[in-house]
C-alpha cells in the first residue's frame, strides 16, 4: 500500500506550497494529461493517466513510496476522493482543495449558489438531471461526454430554461456563454464544462431572501406544512377523484422524489401535480380541458413549485412525452392505463367509483405486467362544530408496481 496518498485540486491557479511539496515527494503521478504536463511532477516519478479512477486506485493501493493523485476543482466534491476512501483499497488520504468547477461557474455568472441543486450528468442516466432542471429553478450540472449542453436542452424540449455554460474553467481557453435552452443545440461545445440551467420562478419566499440550508427550495420549508393538504389550500372545492383522503393515499404509493418525473393525467385542478412537486419532482400535468392546465399553472406558480402542462386527451397526448418515473391517472379509464403500462413506468396508481370499474382497471394493470394491490377507501368528514356527518366518500384505489423482467 501507498505510504501517503495526497489529492491534488486544481482550479487553473498556481499550486499552493503544500500541493508542490506533496509533489515534490511524489514516486507515483495520476491525473489528466493537463495534469501530468505541470512542471512541477516530478520526472522520475510513475505517471498513470486517470481514466478509470477504480484502476487508478487498485494501482496506488499496490504502490510502495508515496502517492499524489491530479484533478480538476475540489476532489472531495463529487470527486476522487470518495473512491479512493472506499474500504477496499485501505488508503488513507490527504486533500489539498481547490475551488470547485461549480463555485467557479457560479463565480463567473455572478450569481449566489446556496439555494442551488448540483447534479452530475452521465449519458446512461442522463434523464434524472434533466428531470431536476425541469422541477427546480436553478441547478448546476457537472457534465461529461455524451451528457453536455445540447443532450441537457433536447431533454428539455417543451420547457424554457436559461443555460450558462461554462468551458474549460481555469484555463487559457475559459469560455462562458449565456444562451435560452432553444439554442443550445445549434452549438459545439468543449469538455470539461459546467451548466448552469435557470427558469421558471422561485420556489417560496425564502429563494428572495437569506436561507440557512443549501439547497432550501427542495421539500419547500417555508411553504404549507404537511402533504396531503386540505381544499381549501388549493382555492376552495376540488373535483371528483381529488378528495383530501384519496390524494394523500396516492401520493405515499407514487413516492415522488427528487430526480423523478410525474405524469399527472387528468390532472384536474392541479392540486396532486402540485403536491408532487413539493417533493422536488419534475411533473407534467395532463388535462383535455386547456382551462384546467392553466388552472394548474396558475396554482403551481402559488406554491412557488414548477411544472409542465399538457393540453390533450390521453392516451393519443402521451405518445410525445417523456418518459415517466411514476404516473397518477385521475381519468381515462383501463385504455389509458394500458398505455401507461407500455411506458414502464415504476409506479401507476388510479381510482375508480364501483367495482366493476376497479377490476377492469387491475386487469389493465395485471396485463401491463404490474402487481396490483386494490383497497376500497371510505372517509367520512364530519362538521366539528356540531359533530355531524359533513359527507361521505367511498372509493376505490389501485397501485401497480412493476414486476421486474426476469
Amino acid at each position: 500500500m501507498a505510504d501517503r496518498v495526497t489529492v491534488i485540486g486544481w482550479d487553473g491557479s498556481p499550486l499552493t506550497a503544500a500541493a508542490r511539496s506533496a509533489l515534490g515527494a511524489a514516486t507515483l503521478v495520476a491525473g489528466a494529461a493537463h495534469h501530468l504536463a505541470l512542471p512541477e511532477v516530478p520526472a522520475a516519478a510513475e505517471r498513470i493517466r486517470l481514466g478509470s479512477v477504480t484502476l487508478a486506485a487498485r494501482r496506488i493501493a499496490q504502490h510502495r513510496g508515496t502517492a499524489v493523485v491530479l484533478a480538476d476543482g475540489d476532489p472531495g466534491f463529487f470527486g476522487v476522493v470518495r473512491t479512493l476512501r472506499a474500504p477496499e483499497y485501505g488508503l488513507e488520504v490527504e486533500v489539498v482543495p481547490a475551488v470547485s468547477a461549480v463555485a467557479s461557474a457560479f463565480a463567473r455568472a455572478g450569481m449566489p449558489w446556496d439555494d442551488a441543486q448540483v447534479v452530475v450528468a452521465h449519458s446512461r442516466d442522463l434523464r434524472r438531471a434533466v428531470n431536476v432542471c425541469r422541477a427546480h429553478p436553478k441547478v448546476a450540472v457537472l457534465t461529461s461526454p455524451g451528457a453536455g449542453p445540447a443532450e441537457l436542452a433536447l431533454l428539455l424540449d417543451g420547457v424554457h430554461r436559461t443555460f450558462v455554460i461554462c468551458e474549460d474553467l481555469g484555463t487559457t481557453r475559459e469560455r462562458v456563454t449565456v444562451l435560452t435552452s432553444d439554442k443550445v443545440a445549434d452549438h459545439m461545445w468543449r469538455d470539461p464544462n459546467v451548466v448552469i440551467v435557470v427558469g421558471g420562478s422561485p420556489a417560496g419566499a425564502a429563494a428572495q431572501g437569506t436561507g440557512w440550508i443549501a439547497g432550501h427550495e427542495v421539500g419547500h420549508p417555508t411553504g404549507p406544512r404537511g402533504w396531503g393538504l386540505p381544499d381549501r389550500a388549493y382555492g376552495g372545492a376540488l373535483g371528483e377523484g381529488e378528495s383530501t383522503q384519496l390524494r394523500t393515499a396516492q401520493l405515499a404509493r407514487l413516492g415522488p422524489r427528487v430526480g423523478d418525473l410525474v405524469w399527472d393525467i387528468g390532472s384536474g385542478s392541479g392540486a396532486a401535480a402540485v403536491e408532487s412537486a413539493r417533493f422536488g419532482a419534475a411533473v407534467i400535468a395532463v388535462d383535455a380541458d386547456p382551462d384546467a392546465c392553466d388552472r394548474a399553472v396558475a396554482l403551481a406558480r402559488r406554491h412557488g413549485v414548477q411544472l409542465q402542462a399538457v393540453a390533450g386527451r390521453a392516451p393519443q397526448v402521451l405518445e410525445e412525452l417523456p418518459e415517466p418515473d411514476v404516473v397518477r391517472i385521475g381519468a381515462g379509464g383501463a385504455e389509458v392505463v394500458t398505455a401507461c403500462a407500455a411506458r414502464r413506468p415504476e409506479r401507476i396508481v388510479t381510482h375508480a367509483s364501483t367495482r366493476d370499474q376497479a377490476e377492469a382497471l387491475g386487469r389493465a394493470l395485471a396485463d401491463g405486467g404490474y402487481e396490483v394491490e386494490c383497497a376500497l377507501l371510505q372517509s367520512v368528514e364530519l362538521d366539528t362544530s356540531v359533530w355531524v356527518e359533513r359527507e361521505r366518500s367511498v372509493v376505490f384505489l389501485l397501485s401497480g408496481y412493476r414486476v421486474p423482467h426476469p
